[in-house]
């Protein structure tokens, strides 16, 4: 009983939450997010001591749809290349795993062992630093530039030294290499799984943060720290417009990509610059599309010299015709909510009375910059393989 109370005691008053509150201060990359992620996570699966081999599988995990599926770069760039460790391993690891979309965490850790060879200079260089420098908050007799960082074996003696006089969040058991192994404080451990929902949070807010002054000009990274989300999706009353749009117009409405007639109902919805990078389903960006077709297209832009003319056009049609018809206009009012936010589209490209001119010209010059950083972000231009019986231009 004396012995739990004296654990309470060490839990509730010897933890220095201010020191592991400055954890993730101060970074210029991204790693100590990512490593400290990967350490909240793994020690709630296992109470054993964990290798620094495992943390830096479970950050590649992490950041895995970051960098493959969002086209995020996880810290600064030189000369337009990626200096970033973590996400040149993504990238060797991803070029094995290109004919699965959307791969499951047991198909990236098995990329992960089968790319070890390739990806040992850029693990070698991520257990460098960061699980010391980590810990730095708690280090606070060791500057920046102090030749200890350099030491590692007299670094991992000075923690445990710090360790028994202040709570550190982990030690390090020396070993070979990526064998190396960190061992949680009990305490914070426990502290850790009772505040685990706020902990994981406070890390992401952060990471957020960083990213984003990374990434400027991308929209929505709040979305894009995990796999994309389906069932997010807010679709439904698009859908139900564009279903309700074409059925009062004489003609058949035609893929802007194929040129092939196309059934609405039977259709997708194409983002025109993908939702990977747009993170909305704005109703200015949304045009009915072959199913079979969005496979190819996928997470690309399609070519703008090409296509956008053709996707103005079935826009303005679309346009003309919810202000013809009240039934029509009332499922586009139904639309504002979740596929009509921008206030340039509600206040100027869905206003009535636009020509066909005045329409496309406002779309063009809000879409063309999001088109461009996108670009300029990764995503690869795409043009439709097949010919075009239609003349849609």
């Amino acid at each position: 009983m004396n012995l739990e109370l004296h654990a309470d005691d060490i839990y509730i008053n010897k933890l220095d939450t201010a020191r592991f509150a400055r954890m993730l201060d101060d970074s210029t990359q991204c790693y100590k997010f990512y490593w400290l992620e990967a350490v909240v996570n793994l020690m709630l699966a296992s109470e054993e001591d964990i290798s620094f081999d495992q943390v830096i599988n479970e950050m590649i995990c992490e950041a895995w749809y970051t960098v493959t599926t969002y086209h995020l770069h996880l810290g600064p760039t030189i000369l337009g290349k990626s200096e970033n460790y973590l996400e040149h391993a993504i990238n060797i690891v991803n070029s094995g795993l290109q004919s699965c979309l959307q791969p499951s965490k047991e198909d990236i850790v098995r990329a992960i062992a089968e790319n070890e060879d390739a990806l040992a200079n850029d693990k070698s260089y991520l257990t460098r630093y960061v699980p010391y420098r980590l810990l730095s908050s708690f280090l606070d007799q060791i500057s920046g530039n102090d030749p200890l960082w350099n030491r590692s074996r007299q670094l991992i003696s000075y923690i445990e030294d710090v360790n028994r006089k202040t709570p550190v969040l982990y030690t390090i058991i020396d070993g070979r290499g990526l064998q190396k192994k960190i061992r949680i404080n009990p305490y914070w451990r426990q502290l850790v799984q009772d505040n685990y929902p706020v902990i994981v949070s406070w890390i992401q807010l952060k990471k957020i943060h960083f990213l984003q002054d990374r990434n400027p000009g991308v929209p929505g990274i709040i979305y894009k720290l995990n796999r994309e989300n389906e069932a997010t999706r807010k679709l439904a009353n698009a859908r139900e417009l564009w279903k309700s749009v074409t059925d009062k117009w004489a003609s058949p409405i035609h893929d802007i990509y194929s040129g092939h007639e196309i059934d609405v109902r039977q259709s997708d919805l194409d983002h025109f610059v993908p939702w990977s990078f747009i993170a909305n389903d704005e109703l200015w960006n949304l045009i009915p599309m072959e199913k079979k077709l969005n496979s190819s297209k996928s997470n690309h832009l399609p070519d703008w010299d090409v296509y956008f003319s053709r996707m103005a056009a079935l826009q303005y049609h679309m346009y003309t015709t919810v202000f013809c018809y009240p039934e029509v206009r009332a499922l586009f009012e139904k639309c504002r909510r979740d596929n009509l936010n921008a206030l340039w589209a509600s206040e100027g490209l869905y206003i009535e009375g636009n020509s066909e001119e005045q329409f496309t010209n406002i779309l063009e010059h809000n879409l063309k910059p999001l088109y461009d950083t996108a670009h300029l972000q990764g995503y690869d231009l795409w043009k439709y393989a097949g010919t075009n019986p239609v003349n849609l231009s």
